[in-house]
């Protein structure tokens, strides 16, 4: 804890000179702050407006996946499917984040954490029979990942979505003693046939993104920048133009039951026979599922809005570092910064409770990588992503028959919600077409029951 001391009695103070707060500091993120045209849907038009008693597909959750999912159906289904989400739509996690568009989590770092997990999980493969089956795992995520990140594109563009979308790309600061470590996992990108990634020299990476740097980064060329809440609203507004979409907010489900031929979704607004359901609930995965209460954790994480900010940080680009992440964007015009990476219990899912020591420390990062500015801090949040134990999603059915979850997405909810949601949908309607998310790698049962789980046979992995 040496490091805290310097930061409290020099580099914080030193950079909060130049830094003023609004009183009172708001605690909704900066990309809810101008109103949610969805909120309180149908009830502030409808209000005497009732849950249908039957659907062919109820979605939990109208966050980034059930805003996906509602526009896939929407798009190929015919039979009714209804969204429900406890609050409004894009107000947990899909709202709160830094709006960067990933490739999803690198190759390495998904071989690694997958790695670790199956040392626990394969005891009875060889040492070099789990790491063939790690970069199987890390293969498999990026591959689809990076369709995630061109459908995501390719839809903005057909549809005329106005979510302030620009291709930019990501800046990943390494320090020294992290060069090696960077251009190892890079090397191990490009083997693998992963070419997003790419090694910026300091003077790139200044005329890039107006970011002062003293080694080597990494540059994500397929990262985009966006609106997140405006997308998830756009998605929603194209699945509501057709008449068997339906949308319940404020709608808190409390449970959902397998009655044979369908399950009963029981909610704070009564009860709906659902033929499918789809769990796009992640953090809120344990408070509805039991099983899942230590297999996808709430991680809390926060972030900041100021006006102001450096003048040659460029706008639309992403930046992160091992500290936390940065951002210049246009709408209201300002810079936004968080961090942390706190494992909280199931039941404290959703929780906002930013820590102001975060926020001043990040105000010192800032000012370290792009120089001194003026600042006012006005917005200043927490929420909560969900981390499997092996830090890969789970796309796939949850109980064997017609009840879905996608989630696990581990703070990189825009790498997999989206071709998640296409794929899960796909196969409800079953629908001809590429699977992005094979049960070998993304099934729920590697996590619940890895006994049962249909890994692949061990001689593909020698």
């Amino acid at each position: 804890m040496a490091w805290v001391l310097p930061q409290v009695f020099y580099v914080i103070p030193n950079a909060l000179s130049s830094v003023s707060f609004a009183r009172p500091i708001s605690r909704v993120p900066i990309w809810l702050a101008e109103g949610n045209p969805f909120a309180n849907y149908p009830w502030s038009t409808q209000p005497d407006a009732k849950l249908p008693e039957e659907v062919q597909v109820a979605v939990i959750g109208a966050g980034f996946t059930g805003a996906a999912c509602a526009y896939h159906w929407a798009k190929h289904g015919k039979d009714t499917v209804v969204i429900l989400d406890m609050n409004d739509p894009a107000s947990a996690a899909s709202g709160s984040n830094e709006g960067l568009i990933v490739m999803g989590r690198y190759f390495a770092m998904v071989k690694g954490t997958v790695r670790k997990h199956l040392d626990r999980t394969r005891a009875d493969l060889t040492p070099a029979q789990r790491d063939k089956l790690a970069s199987q795992f890390a293969a498999a995520y990026a591959k689809s990942a990076y369709k995630n990140a061109d459908l995501i594109e390719k839809t903005i563009a057909a549809e005329g979505y106005d979510c302030d979308y620009a291709r930019n790309g990501w800046i990943q600061i390494a320090d020294e003693r992290d060069q090696g470590a960077l251009e190892e996992s890079l090397h191990l990108d490009w083997r693998s046939g992963f070419d997003d990634r790419k090694i910026i020299l300091p003077a790139e990476a200044l005329n890039l993104g107006g970011i002062k740097l003293d080694c080597p980064a990494s540059f994500s060329t397929g990262a985009a920048h966006f609106h997140p809440a405006k997308w998830v609203w756009s998605l929603l507004k194209t699945a509501l133009e057709q008449p068997f979409v339906s949308l319940f907010t404020n709608t808190r489900v409390l449970r959902v039951e397998d009655a044979g031929d369908y399950y009963e979704v029981h909610t704070t607004r009564g009860m709906i026979k659902a033929r499918f359901v789809i769990n796009a609930t992640e953090s809120f995965t344990g408070l509805l599922h039991e099983q899942y209460r230590n297999l996808i954790e709430p991680v809390q994480t926060q972030a900041a809005f100021a006006g102001g900010g450096p003048p040659k940080m460029q706008p639309d680009i992403g930046y992160s570092c091992k500290r936390g992440f940065f951002g210049r964007i246009p709408h209201p015009p300002g810079v936004l910064f968080g961090s942390d990476e706190t494992h909280l219990s199931y039941h404290e899912a959703g929780r906002n409770r930013p820590s102001r020591f975060i926020t001043n420390f990040l105000i010192g990062e800032l000012h370290n990588y792009f120089g001194r500015s003026s600042l006012h801090v006005t917005h200043e949040w927490g929420s909560t992503a969900g981390f499997t134990a092996d830090e890969f999603p789970v796309v796939g059915l949850l109980d064997g028959k017609c009840q879905y979850i996608i989630g696990g997405m581990c703070g990189s909810g825009t790498a997999v919600s989206f071709n998640g949601a296409r794929h899960v949908v796909q196969q409800i309607l079953g629908l001809d077409g590429p699977d992005d998310y094979p049960a070998q790698y993304f099934a729920p049962t590697r996590l619940l029951a890895p006994e049962e789980h249909p890994w692949p046979e061990s001689g593909n992995i020698e």
